[in-house]
Order: structure tokens, then sequence, then C-alpha cells
């Protein structure tokens, strides 16, 4: 069987063991007293980034506007013998997430990182013509307005830690220009420019800001996905595999940690070399 073939019958297959052994692999007490609020967190992306911040030492705050799954969620996670607190969210909302915040804050007493990691797509498959304002208007409120908003809710909390660190979920769909997508990639790219422009602004009070551009990985949020965006992938990347939800968390780990202090402003492509800077 040749490799193109290999690659067509590999297109979906989540590997439900890369997960744990990632987790298995993290250094024990990488973010041991560390406070941690994830957006996003009660499933794909988010719930993955919750365990593996969870081992690495970190108490954590899981905040999604999927109340029921949040819950399950972290009973799950508690259940580890981790500290998780839950909280909704709706980023549409700026009151929701200035309360967010402020109850992160004080279950964790105090706030050292933020993973903006709450996103949508709503826009997939179609083109610029076909893109309704309403939909354009949705994603840029969510995936841009509110990690603005959320990071403004947390900067007072990240300013008093002294070693504050903000990771923004960026996408490399805004890298490479990725068609048939234009919200999403509009609003990731507007994610990246954010992550630059808030480094500078809050270098001075000890708080990093980074982001990362994840491939398309195997995670709820992609399902809808055809085929042959999949098999491009598969094509371009430099390690031809399908891109897992445990590929992405190394990254967001350094990023929250003692590893990257002096790393600020920057956009991590975690793609297997689809796109290379």
């Amino acid at each position: 069987m040749d490799k193109q073939n290999d690659h067509v019958q590999s297109l979906g297959a989540v590997d439900a063991t890369s997960l744990q052994a990632l987790m298995d692999a993290i250094p024990a007490g990488l973010l041991r007293g560390r406070r941690v609020l994830v957006t996003g967190a009660a499933r794909g992306l988010g719930l993955a980034f919750s365990h593996c911040i969870a081992r690495a030492g970190a108490s954590l705050v899981m905040a999604d506007r999927l109340e029921a799954l949040l819950q399950q969620a972290g009973v799950a996670l508690r259940a580890t013998g981790a500290e998780v607190h839950t909280v909704t969210l709706d980023l549409v909302d700026p009151a929701s997430v200035e309360r967010a915040a402020e109850e992160a804050g004080q279950r964790l007493g105090g706030l050292d990182g933020l993973v903006n990691n709450a996103a949508i797509t709503n826009s997939g498959g179609k083109d610029a013509h076909a893109l309704s304002v309403a939909t354009w208007d949705q994603v840029m409120d969510v995936n841009v307005r509110g990690t603005w908003l959320m990071s403004r809710a947390c900067h007072g909390a990240l300013k008093a830690s002294g070693r504050g660190a903000i990771v923004n979920l960026s996408s490399d769909t805004a890298l490479w220009g990725a068609p048939n997508l234009l919200a999403y990639v509009a609003s990731k790219g507007a994610v990246s420019a954010m992550t630059h422009a808030l480094a500078r602004e809050w270098g001075g009070d000890g708080i990093t800001v980074n982001a990362v551009a994840p491939g398309l990985t195997l995670v709820e949020a992609t399902e809808y996905v055809p085929q042959a965006r999949h098999q491009k992938y598969l094509d371009g990347r430099a390690l031809p595999r399908e891109q897992q939800a445990a590929d992405v968390c190394g990254a967001v780990l350094f990023a929250l940690s003692d590893l990257s202090r002096f790393v600020t402003g920057q956009v991590l492509p975690v793609n297997g070399g689809f796109v290379m800077h």
C-alpha cells in the first residue's frame, strides 16, 4: 500500500492514548503553585489543556458556556486529585466575562495564567460572498472581542502575580490563508496581532503574552471539516500524520511556565510543519 493511501486511511483517526502519554511525560512541578484560568475548557483543546495544566501542578479554573459538559469535566478532573473549579462564561456578554474573571481570581486567590482558548468557527465552507454579516459579527465578537475582554478583565490579577502569562489560541489558517473560512481566519489573524500589541502594552507589568497557532486538530470543533482539507494538511506537513489535541499542549505549558519568562509577543505554529517561520 502506498503512502498516499496510508494517509487517506488515517483521516480523522483520534489517538485516544496520546494525551495520557503526554501527561506521563510532563515534568513534575512544572506549574506548581500556578493559578490558571482556561476558557473553552469543557471539551476539545481546552479540556486537554486543563488536564495537562493540572498534571503540571497548577490549580485551575475551567470556564465555558456549555455548562453541563463543563460540570462533568470538572468532576472528572477533580477525581484525579487536582484543585479544579468551574465557572460559566459567555464571551459575547461583557458582564459575564467580568464575573468569570473575578470569580476565578477569588476561587484561586489570584491568577498567574490565562489561556484564551474559547472560540467559534461558524463560517466553514462558505466563501466571502456566502458569508453573512451576522455570522461575521458573531465570530468576531467571540474570537476577537472576547479574547480582548477576558485579557483585560484578568490584567489586574496577572499583574499582581508578578509572573503573569497569557496564552492566546490563534490558528495556522491565518498564516497560510485558508479559503472558505474567512471570518474565522480573519479573527485568528486579529488574535495574533492582538498578541503582539498586548505583549508590548503589558510587558512592563511582568506579563508575557504569546499565542499558539495549531493546525487542523482532531477535536469536536473540527468534525465538520471535509476529507479534502484533512488530506491537504497531511500532504503538506513535514510530519505526515493527523494532529491530536495532545500535540498542542506542550507549547501551552511552556508559555505558562518559568521556562518562557523572556518569551513574549510570539506566535508559535504547532502544526507538524505545515506552516513554518
